[in-house]
């Protein structure tokens, strides 16, 4: 059974599960659903903790499969907690989980965190028996487009809310800014807002005054944020991991990948294969297909062909060669590829024998 976070709280009142698997890569969120599960074990008498964590090959799971089973003298019940953070197990450790889910106590509950998995692990034994003895909870960074709501939600659990209309949004949208990409610093800045000012309607200026940019990027992110044709987003995102030390070379070698996977989906479906056929082919999965079935139909052959070209172009003046056309400093011509791909996303279709020409401007836009 898959539990949303936000719905642990409503399914531990009713009743304790033996096991519990969070996985994912928010810290944040992974923090609260081990502190809600922790506080239910409690509350039912798991009184007596163990923590076994899994730093490599030489793990003893002999150990881990005994201690579930060594009820203490002074409690009655235990709390046990398995850290992966790998997240693989190992065959030992496979055939290991796999046992422990077959004896199942009554006396233990059974706290498992993992990081965020593929979707080979998801379908390993281990897994699957992890899935089968209780709940899995998966903890995944928030989207931008639903950070606002998030932050509001957050906001009124604390007595506190933005104004009504469109002055309240731009507060929302102002604050999702300053914290995307890091939850935990949300959470301090939220907790701050509550000790700076009583409960009720929030201004944006006490907003703005408390709420500091602590926002964190990730490069996978930003090619979403391309894909969406989100112009002001991807270039304070550009800039924040700029900022940040981020190799300019994992930059473009993101991009360029959502290029080139647009071309291949694109080159799969021109040939009559299915899109499901078509997107495994281009080694696109998850969210990236949404944002891919909006971009494809925007996209003209001969546009994909000179976006290819300009990843070619990028690669090159980050690796030190010139281009007349192009800027001369690397993160610059990442600008220069993100805005040509942005633009292009963004318009519809440029007719055939109107392909755009890449040309360095104080625009750097594709020009028809």
């Amino acid at each position: 059974m898959q539990v949303r976070p936000e719905q642990l709280p409503q399914h531990l009142a009713r009743g304790l599960q033996p096991v519990y698997t969070i996985h994912g890569d928010e810290p944040l969120l992974a923090q609260e659903a081990g502190d809600a599960i922790r506080a239910a074990a409690r509350a039912a008498g798991h009184v007596e903790r163990k923590v076994f964590t899994v730093s490599g090959a030489h793990f003893d799971w002999s150990g881990l499969l005994g201690a579930a089973q060594a009820l203490s003298l002074f409690a009655d019940r235990q709390l046990i907690e398995i850290r992966i953070p790998s997240g693989k197990p190992g065959k030992d450790g496979s055939e290991a989980l796999q046992r422990y889910c077959d004896a199942l106590c009554d006396d233990v509950l059974t706290i498992v965190h993992l990081p965020r998995l593929d979707r080979q692990q998801m379908n390993g034994a281990w897994f699957g028996a992890l899935s089968q003895a209780g709940p899995t909870i998966e903890v995944q960074p928030v989207e931008r487009r639903l950070l606002p709501p998030w932050l509001a939600q957050r906001l009124a659990a604390q007595g506190q809310r933005v104004a009504d209309g469109e002055a309240g949004q731009q507060t929302l949208a102002f604050f999702a800014d300053r914290v995307e990409g890091n939850l935990l610093a949300a959470h301090q800045e939220l907790q701050k807002l509550a000790l700076l000012y009583p409960p009720g309607v929030l201004a944006f200026e006490q907003v703005e005054a408390a709420v500091l940019n602590v926002a964190r990027y990730d490069v996978s992110k930003l090619c979403d944020a391309v894909l969406a044709g989100q112009t002001a987003r991807v270039l304070r995102m550009l800039d924040g991991l700029r900022a940040e030390g981020e190799a300019a070379v994992l930059v473009h070698w993101q991009v360029a990948d959502a290029i080139t996977g647009l071309k291949r989906v694109k080159d799969a479906l021109a040939q009559g294969k299915p899109l499901p056929v078509a997107f495994n082919e281009g080694r696109v999965w998850g969210v990236k297909q949404r944002l891919y079935e909006r971009v494809l139909p925007l996209l003209a052959d001969h546009q994909l062909a000179h976006l290819v070209d300009a990843a070619s172009i990028c690669d090159g003046v980050i690796k030190g060669l010139k281009h007349p056309q192009w800027p001369l400093e690397p993160w610059d011509a990442l600008r220069h590829l993100v805005l040509l791909l942005v633009q292009a996303v963004a318009a519809p279709p440029v007719p055939r024998g109107k392909a755009p020409l890449l040309r360095a401007g104080p625009r750097l836009a594709l020009e028809a």
